[in-house]
């Protein structure tokens, strides 16, 4: 898999938090091949089943994002927005977004407000109308926009939007790619609404009732310049096996399970422990009597902006840890 292209390929869908159908569809397409059936359940949640007649276990990594929703047209035809999940005032100030329909924009500040005193109300979007009505015409109370920055590789490095977490998606489609054979009945769920609440992994999990569950999804690289180190990983050192977030305490069974299997198979990792921060892990492992749950996490820089970056080396230790847990009977 050219994980750049796919990469490109899957931030060309429009996919914020309640609307990911898009994704999904692509996703669908690339899981087909490796799995027995596939299905999406009521909260958008799509589901690739395949069978085996031993443990359950579920792999999770969300394909949702942040994004703009628009709240109110101002006369001029300069567009209000609200935030779909974790948006950070500071970093998205000048961005260029899209909109489903294909309208495009530019993210501005108001003009009486300094930047260093800026909120997020103080944002704005500018769509090119020159009037409300003509506003009116490209955008409507409520349609979302997303980040349209693009992704490129420098060096070892991926540069891109949604990293988080359309990255541990082809995570999971990597690993699914590399295994041929598995005694455990495996779900491989590409969750919704992961970024207002880890709302689709929780009915998901529900649904599967899980003996195991592994969650993939970024985590904060501690090795930014500066850093305070939130986070324990750095990129380039691979894969982060999660021990805690703030979401979720991770089973010791399975933090030792995976630095086994990691040893065993050679397979470059590190720890993950963050201080804030969560995934689908925190509304997973309290599904009805509790799942053992643990987690594969890809090291990010500037998580929640629109120029993320991950190392391509870590992306491939993850979905050969993952590939490892597939065949390895639970």
């Amino acid at each position: 898999m050219d994980i750049l292209k796919t990469l490109q390929a899957l931030n060309a869908c429009h996919g914020p938090s309640g609307d990911e159908g898009d994704v999904a569809t692509f996703l669908e397409k690339l899981a087909a091949p490796y799995v027995d059936e596939c299905h999406t359940d009521t909260m958008g949640n799509l589901i690739a089943h395949k069978k085996g007649n031993g443990s359950r276990v579920m792999f999770a990594a969300h394909m949702d994002s942040i994004g703009c929703v628009v709240t109110h047209i101002e006369k001029e035809g300069f567009v209000r927005f609200g935030k779909v999940g974790g948006l950070e005032t500071a970093s998205i100030l000048h961005t260029p977004v899209r909109f489903k329909t294909g309208v495009r924009g530019l993210i501005s500040l108001d003009e009486k407000v300094k930047a260093s005193e800026m909120k997020l109300d103080d944002l704005y979007l500018d769509i090119g109308a020159k009037s409300a009505d003509e506003a009116r015409a490209m955008v409507q109370i409520g349609d979302t926009a997303v980040f349209d920055t693009p992704s490129f590789a420098t060096g070892d490095r991926l540069v891109s939007p949604y990293l988080d977490n359309r990255i541990s998606c082809l995570v999971l489609l990597m690993a699914m790619e590399q295994c041929t054979a598995s005694g455990n009945d495996l779900y491989f769920v590409f969750t919704t609404q992961e970024e207002v609440g880890l709302r689709g992994a929780k009915t998901a999990a529900f649904a599967i009732d899980p003996d195991y569950a592994v969650v993939v999804d970024v985590t904060v690289a501690g090795d930014e310049l500066g850093s305070k180190h939130e986070g324990s990983s750095s990129l380039g050192c691979g894969a982060a096996i999660k021990v805690m977030d703030s979401s979720v305490i991770c089973h010791p069974q399975m933090v030792k399970k995976l630095d086994e299997l990691a040893r065993a198979r050679g397979i470059q990792a590190q720890m993950d422990v963050i201080s804030s921060g969560g995934t689908d892990g925190g509304s997973i492992h309290t599904t009805r009597m509790g799942v053992l749950t643990g987690g594969v996490s890809v090291p990010c820089r500037y998580i929640h902006t629109p120029t993320e970056m991950v190392d391509r080396h870590d992306v491939e230790a993850c979905s050969k840890l993952i590939a490892a847990v597939i065949e390895t009977r639970l």
